[in-house]
């Protein structure tokens, strides 16, 4: 049976930090389910980047069915967790299941890849202090305030947890999540 992968999200995440290592990690032979707050359809988003914008812009993006809600993720039947990005952490980080979540995987030392505005989950559970990250640019001082070193870098490796800046950074952050997968749950 292969290793299990959560991917925790919601509405208004990036449509391609859920849907590329959602893939990605299929691919690698990794079973891989999506929690949300509620077992749903979600709507992704597309953030990019527009001449004339000092910041990204959002579009509609993909459509995606949850396949659990987070009051029904047991963290112990999964190996490694991916937090991807856009906007939905910025009112995820206040779901309590979700906080029980994040916290199991970080208190068992399992690998967790975050991308872009990820990290503000890993934030709010207190698990980056003292840690190496990177997040989207715009976070560099949330990551310090959560204790963090922050390194401008497409990815940064600390130990399980992976960390890029966003979307255009996938090569790299799949890349070195996987090397961590590898060594610590092989596929079968």
């Amino acid at each position: 049976m292969a290793a299990k992968i959560l991917i925790v999200t919601g509405d208004a995440a990036e449509s391609l930090e859920v849907l590329y290592p959602y893939q990605r990690l299929r691919e690698e032979g990794y079973e891989v389910h999506i929690a949300a707050p509620t077992r749903k359809k979600l709507q992704f988003v597309v953030h990019d980047f527009e001449p004339g914008f000092d910041t990204y812009t959002e579009k509609p993006g993909y459509t995606w069915p949850a396949d659990l809600a987070f009051a029904e993720v047991d963290p112990g039947a999964y190996a490694a967790l991916v937090i991807p990005g856009g906007r939905a952490p910025e009112y995820l980080r206040n779901d309590l299941e979700l906080r029980k979540i994040l916290k199991s995987f970080f208190d068992a030392d399992k690998p967790v890849a975050q991308i872009c505005h990820g990290p503000l989950l890993t934030a709010a559970v207190d698990s980056l202090s003292g840690r190496r990250v990177t997040a989207y640019p715009a976070l560099e001082l949330d990551m310090q305030a959560a204790g963090a070193t922050f390194q401008d870098a497409e990815a940064v490796v600390d130990g399980t947890l992976v960390s890029a800046r966003a979307w255009p950074d996938h090569s790299a952050w799949m890349r070195e999540f996987l090397k961590v997968l590898r060594s610590r749950v092989p596929v079968d």
